[in-house]
């Protein structure tokens, strides 16, 4: 893998912020786009723009060929039985609300439990509480290492006969810790449970296998993964999505709607799935691009990339410990067990300041609490800065942020 040939491909890493050359290492909240995914988009509308399934002409066709096709090459990327186990949805966050509401409100009623850790980003915490104030189930949530780490026995010792389903991130939005995601599903599974995985950090920077880890849902996005913004994916096992209900309801996801002759009554029949949870018109032109990248990644290999980010991970994690005298690095000391992302704070400084400092010399990272606030009360912080890394970046990069740091501590 060749990070400097891959910069090629990223025309936006060519601009300059501030007269200084652009370094993005806000990866994991979004990732640029290769001209090969910018190219997709532009094709589209400019040749095959035509609505999916509701058409025989030649437009409609084509639109819902490259559609489609997108659906059975991600399938083959995470190792899905077939593409019918693939909803398109607008990204993780809509992913989980789905199985929330379609899953949770037809299976979930008093007495029930639902598993949760603390590390997980709030699309993996706030539906299942609105849910739970609705059907009245618990939520149960599995405790987390002070070095955000997961508490694998606490978790595990929180199974119960009441547990219908548990929900855990694959890595951490906040750490960048991989969870053993094959560990917890078997506990699941011998409890009669389900396993849901939020695999927004995982799935754009690793091999993921649902088949290999037996996970039942799989939710993820196509921006964290070099495609457009407000596409993303569910995956199910089939046998669970032949069996809930829809999520919305409109066209496309019906086969049929038919009234009484008194027209009193209404009959609705649901599509298969997919289709079911695909209420009007997707987003098609999203789902086109996102075939881009995922054949992008390929071409690298999913091994090398991660291979790059946890080098970048080691490299940079060692100059920040040992060039600098007021940053504390917080996550797991075993590098291995993490993808390539760093929270740190700058003592004396909040994570705005020090975001707002490296954008000055074009250094662009995310502040704040990333969507996960308890996680941030284990590591004792208000907020931290977070440094994320994907295939295009260098150590130069890294050496040059490791100089802007330096500087902010002569504050």
């Amino acid at each position: 893998m060749d990070p400097y040939r891959i910069r090629e491909d990223f025309p936006i890493l060519k601009r300059k912020i501030n007269g200084n050359p652009l370094i993005y290492f806000d990866n994991a909240a979004t990732t640029q786009k290769p001209r090969q995914v910018i190219e997709a988009i532009r094709d589209f509308y400019e040749n095959h723009n035509g609505n999916v399934h509701r058409a025989v002409h030649t437009l409609s066709l084509e639109a819902t060929e490259l559609y489609e096709k997108t659906r059975e090459n991600i399938a083959r990327f995470i190792n899905a039985k077939n593409s019918a186990e693939i909803i398109f949805v607008r990204g993780t966050t809509e992913a989980i609300n789905l199985v929330a509401y379609s899953w949770g409100m037809s299976n979930l009623e008093k007495g029930d439990e639902v598993l949760v850790s603390l590390m997980e980003h709030h699309s993996n915490i706030v539906p299942w509480d609105i849910v739970s104030k609705i059907k009245g189930f618990t939520v149960k949530y599995a405790k987390v290492h002070d070095d955000g780490t997961l508490d694998y026995a606490d978790f595990e010792s929180k199974f119960t006969s009441k547990t219908k389903i548990a929900c855990l991130s694959h890595v951490s939005n906040v750490s960048g810790v991989v969870n053993d995601i094959k560990r917890i599903a078997k506990v699941a599974h011998e409890h009669g449970a389900l396993m849901l995985v939020d695999g927004a950090q995982s799935v754009p920077h690793m091999k993921v296998d649902v088949r290999e880890a037996d996970i039942d849902f799989l939710a993820f996005s196509g921006h964290k993964m070099l495609g457009p913004t407000g596409i993303g994916v569910l995956y199910g096992k089939k046998d669970l999505l032949e069996k809930m209900n829809p999520f919305q309801g409109g066209g496309e996801m019906i086969k049929e709607v038919a009234f009484s002759q008194d027209k009193e009554r209404c009959y609705i029949s649901w599509n298969d799935p997919p289709w079911k949870f695909e209420a009007g018109t997707p987003n098609i032109c999203g789902g086109i691009a996102l075939n881009e990248a995922v054949k992008y990644l390929e071409q690298i290999g999913m091994d090398e990339v991660l291979k790059h980010e946890r080098m970048l991970t080691e490299y940079a994690v060692e100059k920040m410990q040992t060039c600098c005298n007021k940053v504390a690095v917080y996550g797991p000391s075993e590098l291995t067990s993490k993808c390539g992302i760093i929270p740190f704070t700058v003592d004396g400084l909040s994570s705005h300041d020090v975001a707002l400092f490296c954008d000055n010399y074009g250094i662009m990272i995310r502040s704040g609490f990333h969507c996960a606030q308890p996680l941030h009360q284990v590591f004792k912080l208000q907020s931290s800065a977070r440094a994320s890394f994907y295939i295009y970046n260098t150590r130069e990069e890294v050496d040059r942020f490791i100089e802007v740091l330096k500087e902010i501590e002569q504050l």
